[in-house]
């Protein structure tokens, strides 16, 4: 199962920053994981290569530098609402990504 993109932080709903089990639960709760541990997880070409590429990251190293390489990034495990997440942290912004095919409200009724 691929995870998709959700969203980053900045852009994150109000509401559901402080809300228990919202974003700053999911960050508090968090267990570090490897980039390989996350790569099992979120599908690199279809979901992390186009946001590494909006980060101005390189593909491969002889090009420049890539995310893989960058010690300034961290991966992570989680629960959003219940739900198991992943996410990857750049420049102190949370990158999270989701069970597919359904919006992150919908899994969250299945659940309550």
């Amino acid at each position: 199962m691929s995870y998709q993109y959700y969203r980053n932080c900045c852009g994150w709903p109000e509401g559901d920053v402080d809300a228990e089990g919202g974003l700053c639960d999911m960050i508090d709760e968090a267990k570090d994981i490897t980039r390989k541990t996350f790569l099992r997880h979120v599908d690199y070409e279809k979901e992390l290569w186009p946001i590494e590429y909006q980060l101005s990251y390189d593909r491969y190293h002889k090009q420049g530098m890539t995310m893989a390489s960058d010690w300034h990034v961290s991966y992570h495990k989680s629960k959003l609402h219940g739900l198991t997440v992943y996410y990857f942290k750049h420049s102190r912004v949370e990158y999270v990504f989701v069970p597919p095919r359904k919006t992150l409200r919908e899994q969250h009724a299945e659940i309550s």
